[in-house]
């Protein structure tokens, strides 16, 4: 056994991991379907006026407005019907003295008008192919001008940004079909250990065997937080194992193994990446996850997180998903915290900053952990509280925050 000679703070592994989160720089260009919620890599510039054209903002008649100055219901005034306009046409005829041309809403104004009546300011008129005005008219009344709402040359969506539904709307709307975006990292995940086997349906498990746990949970972390996942074999107990499993996660922008972090004899992960690498830290004063490492081999981020399901888990929320977020280039998580009252003391390890598992029943925080082993402690949970490491009780009824998952 090798125990841990010294553990850090959380906020030190906090600020230790920050320094090391840099912006993926590698870029792709996607369709614009599957644009939202990537990041734009460049500045997308609008070639085109949108709308295209002046076109009507109601249903009604697009006329000059000088012909309606004074026309009221008490004096309606009467114009001949020249065209009839419906959006997707061009119009053919020129708005003269006297002359109007019934308008569908969205469709382009035609020359000579300069503003539309709504059809509800009208009446049919008293000769064929003609309308009573019932309502004078201003100049750019119910007519969306050519450009008015992207002018062309206007910056539509610019580097940096998150590309979200409307913005992609926006592209689209300019003529885009496809968006320049930061490229997501590449993440391998690494379970480690002897007793570790991939989940493989009706097989039933050897002696003395598990099925890989975290080869999920993380994935579904990464793949919520701007990552891809890319889950490589179990990795057994042995130097060797774990160098070659270092090998086969050469080339991604991040490397996650589980287990193989702690101090027994078979936790080996930390010499595997001394013979490659340099340290950052290992052991956190927290509960449950103590045992989180983190290194760079060659520039590429490593993090060792522990072997049990909630540790494991439990950091990743931590610490994985801000530092997968910054890489990535997402804005930094804010996950929702609802205030309620403790439903059970709870008694915490004094000198750990500790995350306890709860459950919400009727507006109470129910207490959920039961082991760092037990994958349950967090499946069956809503969120956690944080302990604070100079504090060792939470009483019955304390008003707690709890952070939803």
């Amino acid at each position: 056994m090798r125990p841990f000679t010294s553990t850090i703070s959380l906020d030190e592994a906090k600020r230790l991991l920050a320094a090391e989160a840099w912006p993926i720089a590698r870029t792709e260009r996607v369709d614009l379907a599957q644009a939202s919620g990537r990041v734009a890599a460049a500045d997308v510039v609008a070639g085109m006026p949108v709308p295209p054209f002046a076109r009507s903002a109601m249903d009604g008649y697009a006329v000059r407005s000088v012909d309606v100055a004074g026309a009221s219901a008490a004096s309606p005034i009467t114009l001949d019907i020249v065209e009839r306009i419906y959006s997707g046409q061009a119009p053919r005829a020129q708005i003269t003295p006297g002359t109007c041309a019934e308008i569908a809403t969205g469709a382009p104004l035609p020359a000579g008008a300069d503003c539309v009546v709504m059809v509800e300011e009208t009446a049919p008129g008293a000769r064929a192919e003609s309308v009573a005005i019932l309502a004078s008219a201003a100049a750019g009344q119910h007519v969306g001008r050519a450009g008015g709402d992207i002018d062309r040359g206007e910056r539509v969506v610019a580097a940096g940004d998150l590309l979200t539904p409307a913005r992609a709307g926006a592209i689209a709307a300019v003529g885009q079909d496809a968006v320049e975006v930061f490229a997501r990292p590449v993440v391998s995940i690494v379970s480690t250990g002897n007793e570790i086997v991939q989940a493989a349906g009706a097989t039933p498990l050897g002696p003395g065997q598990i099925s890989d746990v975290n080869r999920f949970t993380l994935a579904s972390i990464v793949g919520a937080h701007g990552g891809v996942a890319y889950p490589l074999a179990p990795a057994a107990d042995t130097v060797e194992a774990l160098d070659a499993a270092l090998s086969a996660a050469a080339g991604s922008d991040l490397v996650v193994f589980s287990g193989g972090s702690s101090v027994g004899e078979r936790d080996l992960l930390v010499d595997a990446i001394a013979r490659r690498g340099r340290m950052i830290f290992h052991g956190i004063a927290v509960k449950p996850g103590k045992p989180t490492a983190f290194a760079l081999i060659d520039g590429t981020p490593v993090f060792g997180m522990p072997g049990n399901p909630t540790s494991c888990l439990s950091n990743a929320y931590i610490l994985l998903v801000p530092f997968l977020r910054a890489v990535a280039r997402l804005p930094a998580w804010t996950p929702r915290i609802v205030a309620a009252p403790l439903g059970r003391r709870i008694q915490s390890q004094a000198g750990r900053h500790q995350f306890y598992t709860v459950r919400l029943e009727n507006g109470v925080a129910m207490p959920a952990f039961k082991g760092s082993g037990d994958i349950t402690s967090l499946s069956r949970a809503d969120g956690y509280i944080e302990i604070p490491a100079h504090e060792s009780v939470v009483a019955e009824g304390a008003r707690v925050e709890v952070t939803l998952f």
